[in-house]
């Protein structure tokens, strides 16, 4: 099991006993995504965690799949989903990577909390790039350190030498919309709900 998958289940039940540190913007997060919905599209949400943002989404997409590494997440997000009484969602643990999902599969992508903890952001943009159909859209939600600053960033670089924590990959806003628009993606909305905490919505070219 990696260091990432570890931590993770160990922190499932506190993570998901957890308030919504900024509710407003989630809420913002949510209907902006949602506006981009249409009932026959199919959705794949890598680091899904415990399912809250599955459960909303999938009554208004024709399939919803939410991936997480940590299997402790996963239980709880079934557990969700089936008190929600939610259709079409599925979860599976696993990577994106490691999901064995076809090319062009998807309509729409969502990467949400989840690509500044990803061991190469380049190569889980292109995993994204290859599953998104043209003309479908990316979403994700992303702490990028560099602009954070402050204890935010020495955070980051601490994680490198911490056994038990997943690494922290600290870049810039400016880094992360270049490597998005790199990967075959170009922006078409952005949502900065505080300083390096930036929401972007991409379409694939």
């Amino acid at each position: 099991m990696s260091t990432a998958a570890g931590f993770w289940n160990w922190m499932a039940a506190r993570y998901a006993r957890q308030p919504i540190a900024d509710e407003a913007s989630y809420e913002k997060k949510l209907a902006m995504t949602r506006a981009r919905f249409s009932p026959d599209m199919r959705v794949v949400e890598f680091g899904c965690g415990t399912g809250s943002t599955a459960v909303r989404h999938a009554p208004h997409v024709a399939s919803y799949l939410g991936i997480d590494v940590a299997e402790n997440m996963v239980a709880i997000a079934r557990e969700k989903a089936e008190a929600a009484g939610a259709r079409h969602l599925d979860f599976r643990v696993g990577t994106l990577e490691e999901a064995g999902l076809g090319e062009a599969s998807f309509d729409a992508a969502l990467g949400l909390n989840v690509l500044h903890l990803v061991p190469d952001l380049d190569a889980t943009l292109a995993s994204v790039a290859r599953v998104v159909v043209p003309g479908g859209f990316f979403a994700s939600s992303t702490i990028c350190a560099d602009d954070v600053g402050g204890p935010m960033r020495w955070f980051a670089k601490a994680t490198r030498w911490l056994p038990f924590m997943p690494t922290v990959r600290s870049f810039s806003v400016r880094d992360l919309v270049a490597r998005i628009e790199r990967a075959g993606f170009a922006i078409e909305e952005r949502f900065e709900q505080a300083p390096g905490v930036v929401f972007l919505i991409a379409r694939r070219v």
